[in-house]
């Protein structure tokens, strides 16, 4: 499968975001290319004038990004209506998380594009299930996918360490991190640029992508600060990326 795992160093810090602009600077040089939420927590009421009922932005995000359709259960195996760590959410509607649909899911889809990126949830080692002999976190949805991992990192105070605490969970894990992702989430970051540049010191892989801060979307600018070359060989031949 040619796949890429998007983690991020925590939540709420632009996974969701970077899938989008990954998704279209990949179809902007004619790639078939798709993206998966498996599970999404935190719903919104649609409105009545679309049809009503709870939607996902997450969920949402992942269809609009997509150059091919792919069946809902394809992109999406869990959704919860609150915002709450997934393996709470699961135990409070009934349900038990198992990554099997998943990889499932993720073998059908790649069948169908030359390109899949599947976002995670949360972090790189959030709980899925916690259960008494029957433990599983993200970490281990990565290693059965077996893809390479690219992180997101929200740029703001205390990134650094996260950033490089995920990087070594995840090679740890024996999974190859083909990349990183810088996402400005915080305007108000002192010495940003510093910042920046002390990931691209230490961190053991290139930077695919710097985008800034952007409440509304703007495709256009964030499409310009991808680096395709990086992006491509992460997917091609992650040895190469970490050379890149």
């Amino acid at each position: 499968m040619s796949g890429l795992f998007i983690t991020g160093t925590d939540t709420g810090i632009g996974k969701t975001r970077s899938c989008a602009v990954l998704a279209r600077a990949l179809s902007a040089v004619g790639r078939r290319v798709a993206v998966m939420k498996p599970i999404a927590s935190g719903a919104f009421q649609r409105p009545d004038g679309e049809g009503g009922g709870l939607g996902w932005e997450d969920i949402d995000s992942a269809v609009a990004a997509s150059s091919v359709a792919l069946p809902e259960q394809w992109v999406n195996q869990y959704r919860f209506a609150d915002a709450v760590a997934p393996h709470l959410a699961a135990r409070e509607a009934g349900v038990v998380l198992s990554t099997a649909p998943v990889v499932e899911a993720a073998r059908a889809a790649a069948t169908r594009v030359e390109r899949l990126l599947v976002e995670g949830v949360g972090g790189f080692c959030v709980p899925l299930a916690d259960r008494p002999g029957a433990r599983a976190d993200t970490a281990a949805l990565a290693m059965e996918l077996g893809f390479p991992v690219l992180m997101v990192v929200g740029l703001r105070l205390g990134c650094i360490n996260h950033a490089l605490l995920t990087a070594e969970a995840v090679q740890r894990r024996g999974l190859v991190l083909a990349g990183w992702l810088a996402n400005a989430i915080d305007p108000a970051l002192e010495r940003a640029q510093e910042v920046f540049e002390t990931l691209e010191r230490w961190l053991p892989v290139p930077c695919v992508a710097r985008l800034g801060h952007a409440p509304e979307p703007d495709w256009a600018s964030a499409l310009a600060q991808v680096r395709i070359d990086r992006l491509e060989a992460a997917f091609a031949d992650p040895e190469l990326a970490s050379r890149g």
